[in-house]
């Protein structure tokens, strides 16, 4: 009898359905370096939303998979190989740079996974090469500075400098730039590795221009301001700047001296909507002594984005099925109002900013006002899907 009975429970125990695998997600990102506190941002913001789900995103069990890039577009490349062919990975996200995606993007969308872009937004991935596996939660490169050149247009400054390294993503910045700014424009190009401006400097001294516009995200952009402070120039010629230009990181590096910047960006933590404070508290109870970035911000939305996707979908087993999914965009952003355009790249508002001395004295970002409602990007127009 008791036989039987262990035979029984066997059976019973074999006929269980097995326990389905998390679902493998691949962040590729840059974490070393001076820009590495911008993939550490990315990743720690989708970590976050994946932790408030208890490992799940729309009820899924996912597992993130992180690997470094250091800023290289072969090593962006080769991971992406990596992921798919050695792990099996068909969703991915991550990049930093644009040079990076530049690299590894067209390799993931032409093997059947879908990229999902946290951070960059390359203009020749946003036109004519447009893909149905290829979205961008952040902006498109263009688009990002383009609101800035609003911001400089409506301050009335009509002479700029415009600098920015050579690179995709930094000739994206002056193009979006010069397109909204409209006045004479200046252009200056750095090398991305970049940290001794101090021709740059002597040039824009020369130039005297109204207003200097820079582009020089991460450990660049804290090299750039402290210098420019050091020339004596912050007082002198104004600078309107763009997001990654202007991060809480790069307030703290520069101190007193960011006082009075103005900037544009799609989201601050000052939002007054529940998604965005549900994220600022989340991030403070979680890295106390770290302060909370647009890099954070689109790390946490893009999680979020999954997460919508996979309640209707239940994973990446029906590709097609999950990137319709994804263009429905059906999530609450922290950002308030958010649709994809046609190219899958955003649609949204834009707002202008000033750095003011916050409770404790310390330079913090305040939202002024809003600049420019439900916007997308020039190359929409040449996608084709």
């Amino acid at each position: 009898m008791k036989r039987l009975l262990t035979a029984i429970s066997l059976l019973a125990l074999t006929s269980l359905p097995a326990l389905a695998d998390p679902v493998k997600i691949g962040m590729i990102t840059t974490l070393s370096g001076p820009p590495g506190y911008l993939g550490e941002q990315i990743r720690d913001g989708f970590q976050l939303a994946v932790e408030k789900e208890g490992g799940k995103l729309g009820g899924v069990d996912v597992e993130v998979v992180v690997e470094d890039d250091g800023l290289k577009p072969g090593n962006g490349l080769q991971i992406a190989d990596k992921f798919m062919n050695e792990e099996g990975i068909k969703l991915i996200t991550g990049i930093v740079f644009s040079n990076v995606a530049g690299a590894a993007v067209p390799e993931i969308v032409d093997n059947g996974a879908i990229y999902i872009s946290p951070n960059a937004g390359p203009s020749n991935l946003a036109g004519a090469s447009c893909n149905k596996n290829y979205f961008v939660v952040s902006w498109q490169n263009d688009a990002l500075h383009e609101a800035t050149g609003v911001a400089a247009k409506k301050l009335g400054y009509k002479t700029a400098v415009a600098l920015a390294p050579n690179y995709q993503a930094g000739k994206d910045s002056i193009a979006g730039f010069k397109r909204e700014f409209g006045g004479e424009v200046t252009e200056i190009y750095t090398a991305l590795d970049q940290t001794d401006f101090a021709s740059e400097m002597a040039q824009i001294r020369a130039a005297a221009p109204d207003v200097v516009f820079q582009f020089h995200p991460g450990g660049l952009g804290i090299a750039f301001l402290k210098q420019y402070q050091q020339a004596g120039l912050l007082g002198q010629i104004p600078m309107v700047l763009s997001e990654p230009s202007l991060d809480s990181v790069i307030l703290g590096a520069v101190g007193d001296a960011a006082i009075g910047i103005k900037g544009t960006t799609h989201w601050a933590a000052d939002f007054d909507n529940e998604a965005s404070k549900e994220l600022v508290s989340a991030w403070k109870a979680k890295y106390p002594d770290r302060p909370l970035t647009t890099y954070g911000q689109q790390g946490y939305d893009t999680a979020r984005l999954i997460a919508s996707a996979f309640a209707k979908t239940g994973g990446v087993d029906d590709m097609d099925a999950l990137q319709a999914a994804l263009k429905e965009a059906n999530f609450d952003s922290t950002r308030g109002n958010f649709a994809f355009g046609n190219n899958q790249h955003p649609v949204q508002d834009w707002f202008l900013t000033e750095v003011v001395a916050g409770a404790d004295g310390k330079p913090e970002i305040k939202t002024v006002e809003k600049l420019r409602e439900a916007a997308g990007d020039i190359y929409a127009a040449e996608c084709k899907m």
